[in-house]
């Protein structure tokens, strides 16, 4: 049975945010990466404050693309999801405990006081940036090699530790550093910094060649775990993956060249990861599981799926403006702080100063009240999540 063209344009919403989230996700956790490998405290200084710079403004907005995945997943594709999140609970556990840890990690270390608290912080952010690509690239290798099976009874550690599913989980990983270094080749640039452009010149240029080294085993191994895909990405989906290739070596070349214009190295980096995603969503129709769940059958009613195009729709006038706007500004600078801001936060910190006593807040104040409050918060905080757990967890007849 043919799908629907509901279903066909609900699919191809949902690889178009797919593509969206390896693009802006991508380059957001490979900004982390780079900050893990940036070397000691002093070595590292110049690079990690580029990468603040250039995250702080729109980290947290980059996986709100994750978040409009599992909602187009879960209401259009119930069977998928279903499957996805029993079979692959726990690489899908981990790397969401990665995003979270990695969203702590770094809104605290901007506000630590001890060093020890911000190198501890500084680090959960790095680690969690390179745990969060890995685990959702073996996902997806489970899903693109057919290991996921349509009636799960609970997590197949075979699925998301083939071969394929660990090659993926590594290319994922170098794919979101090499995006990261591509753009903030620009970024280094707009701020005038030489010597950091150079920096991320060099690393883009070895994450790019990795990249490609891990796309061709990983493509080698998945004629051998996934015949069927393999066949369709030489063939229906081959003019993707040679744009993929050449929008690859056109950033190489680009490098080479020394053309570091934010346009052309940003769009060549991003056709390169798109087209990718693209390639995977032809090559594996009409199905969501390669050869055991078609599109057809795993598609939910049409009433729900035109309600999808619908929401979709509002979406892109509504949501897409809003992203553009931020994007916009944060390429301008218009979104990080300025010199001044730190005395505007210091005035406006409660507290008036007395003669010969440090105000609250200030250096040198006690920070009792703070501690305070961060502790009251936290331990509403945990409560709320231990009630939580427990309704979801305690059986019906206990509630």
């Amino acid at each position: 049975m043919s799908p629907s063209p509901e279903a066909i344009a609900v699919a191809a919403i949902l690889f178009g945010i797919i593509a969206a989230y390896a693009l802006f996700g991508g380059a957001d956790l490979g900004g982390g990466i780079w900050d893990l490998l940036a070397g000691s405290a002093e070595r590292g200084a110049a690079p990690r404050d580029l990468i603040d710079e250039a995250i702080t403004p729109v980290w947290e907005a980059n996986h709100v693309w994750l978040v409009f995945i599992l909602v187009v997943l879960g209401t259009a594709f119930p069977p998928a999801f279903a499957a996805i999140m029993t079979a692959l609970f726990v690489p899908l556990s981990l790397s969401l405990l990665g995003i979270v840890l990695r969203g702590v990690g770094f809104a605290f270390r901007h506000t630590a006081q001890r060093l020890r608290m911000r190198q501890l912080t500084g680090a959960l952010f790095a680690a969690s940036s390179l745990i969060t690509p890995f685990f959702l690239g073996t996902a997806v290798g489970a899903v693109a090699t057919g290991q996921v099976p349509v009636h799960p009874s609970g997590n197949v550690l075979a699925a998301w530790t083939s071969p394929t599913a660990v090659l993926t989980g590594f290319l994922f990983v170098a794919a979101c550093a090499y995006v990261s270094a591509v753009f903030l080749i620009p970024e280094a640039r707009q701020r005038g910094h030489q010597d950091l452009m150079r920096y991320f010149v060099l690393r883009a240029t070895a994450a790019g060649i990795l990249t490609g080294v891990l796309a061709g085993g990983t493509l080698a191994e998945l004629s051998v775990s996934a015949p069927r895909l393999f066949s369709r990405l030489m063939s229906s989906a081959l003019p993707l993956v040679a744009i993929s290739v050449a929008a690859g070596i056109a950033v190489l070349v680009m490098l080479w060249l020394r053309w570091y214009y934010s346009v052309g190295l940003r769009v060549a980096a991003a056709v390169a990861v798109t087209a990718v995603v693209w390639g995977w969503g032809l090559a594996q129709y009409p199905y969501l599981f390669p050869t055991s769940l078609s599109l057809a059958a795993g598609s939910a009613p049409a009433g729900s799926l035109v309600a999808e195009l619908v929401v979709a729709g509002l979406a892109v006038l509504l949501v897409a403006p809003g992203f553009a706007l931020l994007y916009v500004l944060q390429q301008r600078r218009m979104l990080t702080a300025a010199e001044s801001d730190a005395d505007l936060r210091l005035a406006a910190q409660p507290g008036p100063a007395v003669s010969g006593q440090p105000a609250l807040g200030r250096p040198g104040a006690p920070a009792a009240a703070p501690v305070a409050v961060r502790m009251t918060t936290a331990l509403v905080l945990a409560i709320l999540a231990i009630r939580a757990i427990r309704d979801v967890f305690s059986p019906p007849g206990g509630r």
